[in-house]
């Protein structure tokens, strides 16, 4: 399964039992959907919520990503302004639970986006090149996306900062020395070691995005989550409705965290092969 197994205090192999359990235990369950109509109905509905569901959390996270890593580079330069911007940008975000932003994004944060682009372009409009923009032509998908991005920016940039700040400083001077500028050091010297410290607990905030993005059905977006409640109030299906949702967010968030620790062991072995050599 491409896991190590390592010797245990009794001497014994390590062997990842757990994970053995959850494949006998989700293909039970893929045998009882298969069997069983209900399930299989549930099933095949709340299943046309997975696109939504990957859909928000991969344009989430890779937004947030990016955010992540201008903030975390302002945090880190000489710029005094810099620093202190994003050390204010860091704190206040962290401190506002996702639903809470999620609502703010939403009824407060889109209609004021919307106030502000129409007074900027009020003179086009008035010369009529523009049209006046509405609340309602920004969607639900796309204000939680934004929601979820501006939340986890800020715990983002915290990973990328303790990882470009744990590369040795003598490798940066004497990269200086060989004369590299600020953005050769960065390309070349510090990224591709502070990706070794970085991954782990990116890959961590990826999984928690998937399942953070359940949070967007508050909003009437037609993830998993929102298909599973709509099915549940209409059919008084509960139990069954909601064993369907959890057993699909596992599917998604444990395939997830296996694909990604296949990555983090490669990356491992890639800052090896110099040591060996």
């Amino acid at each position: 399964m491409g896991f190590q197994t390592l010797p245990s205090s009794n001497g014994s192999d390590d062997r990842p039992w757990w994970l053995i359990a959850l494949v006998v235990i989700g293909v039970a369950i893929a045998a009882v959907i298969v069997a069983n109509d209900l399930y299989a109905q549930v099933f095949s509905t709340v299943s046309r919520g997975i696109w939504i569901t990957v859909f928000v959390s991969v344009v989430a996270f890779a937004l947030a990503s990016a955010l992540g890593l201008l903030i975390a580079l302002a945090g880190i330069s000489d710029s005094l302004v810099l620093r202190q911007t994003a050390r204010f940008y860091i704190e206040v975000v962290r401190g506002i639970p996702v639903l809470v932003l999620l609502f703010y994004i939403a009824f407060a944060g889109a209609p004021g986006l919307v106030d502000l682009y129409n007074f900027l372009m009020t003179p086009l409009v008035e010369a009529g090149w523009l049209k006046t923009a509405q609340v309602r032509d920004i969607s639900l998908m796309w204000r939680a996306i934004i929601a979820l991005m501006i939340g986890y920016s800020a715990f983002i940039a915290e990973i990328f900062r303790a990882g470009f700040q744990s590369v040795d400083k003598g490798q940066i001077e004497a990269a200086m020395a060989l004369g590299l500028n600020r953005a050769q050091r960065f390309r070349l010297i510090v990224f591709p070691q502070a990706i070794r410290v970085i991954f782990p607990p990116l890959s961590n905030d990826f999984v928690a995005m998937v399942k953070d993005s359940s949070l967007v059905s508050v909003l009437g977006v037609a993830d998993i989550s929102q298909a599973g409640k709509i099915y549940a109030s209409g059919s008084f299906r509960f139990f069954e409705t909601y064993s369907i949702v959890a057993y699909i967010y596992l599917i998604l968030t444990i395939g997830l965290s296996l694909g990604l620790r296949r990555v983090e062991k490669r990356l491992k072995n890639r800052g090896r092969e110099p040591e060996r050599r």
